[in-house]
């Protein structure tokens, strides 16, 4: 049997009948069931730049690894990006990388987000690792899962950084995997962190848990999205109505999971354009 046919056809299908086994199991556990549904929705996916990666930034930017971090005493560095010819204090943002870890596409759309005014700090969850396979972004996604302290920690450092270095707006965004963590991170700072967009990730649906939040929030979704499927982005918005929060939610018609990845091979130019607008217009309305 070709190699092919078993990564198109057969993987495809047994991520089908598992993931049809989680939807119908009340024992299989959140994390788990977050793991598996985020390989299912990139069965046969490949980390390569999309268009929304390559587009340049609107003007020069300073590039540079910091170390932002120690973390279970090993040191933490990210990539950050601020335009070249500001020389003082800038709103920060904290990009949070997809589940491929923070590799040359995470790092482009970082540049071209400092691109619009910002010092904007790539963090990275995975070590200095990022994976080229599903099978890897999964282990890797699947150990920050299973230490998320760790991760709190990472991005707490992160925070503490922009701060630091004359940041007084701070907002969060992240894709997939990190779509989750910049909602954990506002949660984090619920009074300190300005502004947060969520691309596609695993969300918080209850309004208690959402009542400290008090910076606006961006949700961008797909509604064919099996991972984050729209009747829990519902659910979230929902709760973040019952919690008399500032929040606009987007679902995109026709649009699945990784619609705007910086990686990925799911990139649905509309979609994805329009979301990027959104987010710019976003982040300079209330961190500037």
């Amino acid at each position: 049997m070709k190699p092919r046919f078993i990564r198109r056809t057969i993987l495809p299908f047994c991520f089908a009948i598992a993931w049809c086994l989680v939807l119908f199991s009340s024992n299989f556990d959140s994390k788990g069931s977050t793991a598996l549904s985020m390989a299912y929705v990139h069965a046969d996916d490949r980390p390569i730049a999309t268009a929304i990666a390559q587009v340049p930034p609107a003007v020069p930017v300073r590039t540079e690894t910091v170390q932002y971090a120690t973390v279970n005493g090993k040191s933490v560095s990210g990539f950050l990006a601020r335009p070249e010819a500001v020389t003082g204090p800038l709103p920060g943002i904290i990009a949070i990388h997809e589940w491929w870890g923070l590799n040359d596409n995470i790092r482009a759309i970082a540049s071209r987000l400092a691109g619009e005014g910002y010092a904007v700090l790539a963090v990275d969850l995975y070590n200095g690792e990022s994976a080229e396979t599903p099978d890897g972004a999964r282990a890797l996604s699947s150990s920050v899962q299973d230490n998320p302290d760790s991760a709190r920690d990472n991005l707490r450092q992160a925070y503490a950084y922009l701060e630091g270095s004359g940041s007084l707006t701070v907002g969060t965004v992240g894709w997939c995997f990190g779509g989750a963590w910049s909602l954990q991170t506002a949660l984090m700072f619920p009074d300190r962190v300005d502004a947060t967009v969520i691309y596609y990730g695993r969300l918080v649906t209850d309004a208690d848990a959402l009542v400290p939040l008090q910076m606006p929030i961006l949700g961008l979704f797909g509604e064919l999205d099996q991972g984050i499927p729209p009747s829990t982005v519902r659910e979230f918005e929902a709760a973040l109505q019952a919690a008399g929060k500032d929040a606009q939610i987007v679902i995109y018609e026709n649009a699945g999971h990784a619609f705007a990845n910086p990686s990925g091979t799911r990139y649905q130019r509309e979609a994805a354009e329009d979301a990027w607008e959104r987010t710019t217009t976003f982040f300079a309305e209330h961190l500037k």
